[in-house]
């Protein structure tokens, strides 16, 4: 496991305040947390759309193939400590949502491509993962690049509903999914 001084547990570094800037959205750490929350749903602001090579099948996949779905984004590596730690419950929490219309989308960092079909064929990983040797795809979120592992759970519209700079746990990613299932559906204007 990587400590540094503003994250709980992780692989990677930051300065203080993590804070990047693109698209709609804006990141930013208040006093350095690893858990964050965006409400009400209405302050909330759109990301990027993301998208990249599939890690196992080289196909293109990203936000637009999950229109009108909560998504749960997680940007892993293989060589992450943390992030295998965590492999069981993400794939706890999608099995228990994935029929209520939740779906998941990794994005793996900084891996050899083969070190990464390993690690989701090994763990029995069943969501699609983008594959992001440069980080390029992960910097179209604005999140921080080098704090990993880090969790996004976005609501319908695709805005971030909550942010985990940390390892995550079933219950705290369960329940959080949950919350934001529950959440009204907006209506177009």
């Amino acid at each position: 496991m990587c400590v540094v001084p503003w994250v709980a547990s992780g692989c990677g570094s930051a300065g203080d305040d993590a804070v990047a800037q693109g698209g709609t959205f804006q990141f930013v750490s208040p006093g350095g947390q690893t858990v964050i929350t965006y409400d009400p749903p209405a302050n909330r602001q759109r990301i990027a759309d993301v998208s990249g090579p599939d890690v196992v099948t080289d196909e293109t996949i990203g936000l637009d193939d999950f229109a009108g779905k909560v998504v749960v984004i997680n940007v892993w590596g293989s060589w992450c400590g943390p992030c295998r730690g965590e492999a069981d419950d993400l794939e706890h929490v999608y099995a228990q949502n994935k029929a209520s219309g939740v779906e998941f989308l990794g994005i793996n960092l900084r891996d050899n491509r083969q070190a990464a079909k390993d690690f989701i064929i090994d763990r029995k990983v069943a969501f699609p993962s983008i594959y992001d040797f440069a980080g390029l795809t992960l910097a179209a979120l604005t999140t921080p690049t080098s704090v990993v592992p880090t969790t996004i759970v976005l609501d319908r519209d695709h805005r971030p509903a909550a942010v985990f700079l940390k390892a995550i746990t079933a219950d705290e990613l369960g329940s959080t999914v949950q919350r934001v299932l529950a959440e009204p559906v907006a209506q177009p204007q």
